[in-house]
């Protein structure tokens, strides 16, 4: 295997997109993120869904690669809020040559040693998407999975996405949208009944309505090539991908 790409870290982000307090609350959980029964079970859960929807997009967009076993090789991929690398390492097995980024320096050391522990080539950095968009990286494919409902700066955020993904890549997204049934599930039931998540992991004015996220993309000069909900059934306890987005939500953004 190729050698892992040492951590470079970037300090502690204080772009306007960066909310301290949910750095503060991430990083008190990282050292749990590799763990399937622990407080990240639900994203453990989602991730088999979550790439096969990722896999599919980025094949949509970029045509099918030349070896299904490697098929993004060659892509350059930016994982923004990446956390623990849970997705950044299954991307980097199927050839993508992979950037994690997060404000959380602790995740970002959990995620480098974890990469070196699986012997995968990763770069890892502590930094915010604005700081990183002042350099010269620039990617064919942006991750923002479950971040989006925890940004401080929506507007910021995206600007800078924009900034950072090349005029013929795309970016995939999911975050939860603001209804009462989102409410009900992601908060009273996964938080405070299930135990799914640590009370306090999410906030509801933070949540998205799809209206409101394509307003905010367009504005950063995106627009929205796909929307799928990504929907839980309780009694299979998985998930699939389907047409209502009443909770948690995914889509593929383009360069307008």
């Amino acid at each position: 295997m190729a050698p892992v790409k040492k951590t470079r870290l970037g300090g502690n982000p204080k772009a306007p997109s960066v909310d301290p307090k949910e750095i503060e609350n991430f990083s008190a959980l990282a050292e749990t993120w590799w763990d399937p029964a622990g407080p990240f079970r639900p994203l453990h859960k989602l991730n088999p869904t979550r790439l096969a929807f990722i896999r599919g997009q980025i094949e949509n967009h970029f045509g099918p690669g030349q070896d299904s076993i490697v098929p993004f090789k060659g892509l350059k991929v930016l994982d923004i809020g990446c956390g623990g690398g849970l997705l950044c390492e299954p991307m980097t097995r199927l050839g993508a040559a992979v950037t994690g980024i997060d404000a959380s320096e602790k995740n970002i050391q959990i995620a480098a040693l974890h990469a070196k522990q699986s012997k995968l080539t990763i770069t890892y950095r502590a930094i915010a998407g604005e700081d990183l968009a002042k350099t010269a990286a620039r990617f064919d494919v942006i991750l923002n999975m479950e971040v989006l409902e925890h940004v401080a700066d929506i507007a910021s955020f995206l600007k800078s996405c924009r900034t950072l993904l090349k005029k013929d890549g795309c970016m995939l997204f999911s975050t939860i949208n603001r209804t009462p049934k989102a409410y009900a599930l992601a908060i009273l039931g996964a938080e405070y009944i299930l135990g799914w998540l640590p009370r306090g992991t999410h906030s509801y004015q933070k949540f998205i309505k799809p209206s409101e996220l394509d307003r905010y993309l367009r504005q950063a000069g995106f627009e929205i090539a796909e929307l799928k909900g990504f929907i839980y059934d309780p009694v299979s306890a998985s998930w699939k991908v389907g047409r209502n987005c009443a909770v948690n939500y995914a889509g593929l953004a383009v360069p307008e």
